[in-house]
């Protein structure tokens, strides 16, 4: 059994098909990322998944819960955190998470010891009777990842969790976020844009107008693609006919390139080369962007900053 099951799921506005028969599984305790261009059908998936919107066709499970069918039970076992804040900046952290915990039924001393228990995981045990809107904005994204985890949920959804951070704190949000995985063993589902923050997940999905492109190992996606580049310097002119024969091409000003799957491979068997005199040499090999735009056409990053921030939130 799978925490994410979706089967031929269909999702039509006005006969215009936003999600058109999407099927993947994400197993219990991934890090899952979910990938795409605006209008893709990224926000869409999630608001079914989060049982904000019905499906037209398809089915999909959470915790072996029907979406359609046991709504109010999956909404038991899954957390949200949306892209802009949604905390309280006129109540502490603590009232801001007691309120939330009240929510899901949580008693006050489960509730205060799960509070204390998520604050000091996440270095904000000092800022507990803080106002919120003292707060850094560092420091509230966490605090909204801590109350999508304060109910102790089986699959958290994370629709772009670092927009708007600084690199530094994006870097301290994702530490944080493997942390907890690593320590709660929640699944995890989440939108980005930086494309560079999925290349260490345990999978990926990609979609693009509507439908699945790719899904699997990001490492492993990039290594069916192949295509590293290799690029050698030399001066001499016997090693440049002895590169041109082993199928490099002549760049020109004594630089020379070749396209290879097995980069390793090729720079030990030219360096094993009786003579061969080269400089400046080095391997490109493709990275999760080059596939991303490989697959959608688009630059993910462009799209995303051309869009108006009123709009982003809702995007299909």
């Amino acid at each position: 059994m799978n925490a994410i099951e979706v089967q031929d799921l269909y999702k039509s506005y006005n006969g215009t098909r936003a999600v058109n028969g999407i099927s993947f599984e994400v197993g219990y305790g991934e890090l899952f990322g979910f990938l795409g261009p605006n209008g893709a059908g990224k926000t869409t998936t999630i608001s079914i998944l989060c049982t904000l919107l019905k499906p037209t066709a398809g089915r999909a499970t959470i915790a072996d819960l029907d979406i359609t069918r046991e709504s109010d039970k999956i909404r038991e076992h899954i957390g949200l955190v949306f892209q802009e804040t949604t905390l309280d900046v006129e109540l502490t952290t603590f009232e801001n998470l007691l309120f939330h915990a009240y929510l899901y039924g949580m008693s006050r001393e489960d509730a205060a010891r799960r509070i204390d228990e998520l604050l000091s995981m996440i270095g904000l045990q000092n800022k507990r009777n803080e106002l919120v809107k003292h707060l850094s904005g560092g420091m509230k994204r966490r605090l909204e990842l801590i109350r999508g985890l304060l109910h102790r949920p089986r699959v958290l959804f994370l629709d772009e969790p670092t927009i708007g951070l600084d690199p530094q704190t994006r870097a301290n949000v994702w530490s944080f976020i493997k942390e907890m995985k690593r320590v709660e063993g929640t699944t995890i589902f989440v939108t980005t844009h930086y494309i560079e923050e999925a290349s260490d997940f345990d999978r990926i999905a990609i979609i693009d107008h509507g439908r699945i492109v790719a899904v699997g190992n990001p490492q492993r996606l990039l290594s069916e693609m192949g295509q590293a580049t290799v690029t050698f310097g030399t001066a001499d002119s016997a090693t440049a006919q002895t590169l041109l024969r082993h199928g490099m091409h002549d760049l020109g000003n004594g630089a020379y390139q070749i396209k290879t799957e097995d980069p390793d491979l090729f720079l030990k068997q030219v360096m094993n080369l009786q003579g061969l005199r080269v400089n400046d040499f080095k391997v490109n090999k493709p990275v999760l962007e080059e596939l991303y735009i490989s697959l959608t056409g688009s630059e993910i990053r462009d799209e995303y900053v051309d869009r108006p921030a009123s709009k982003r939130r809702h995007t299909r």
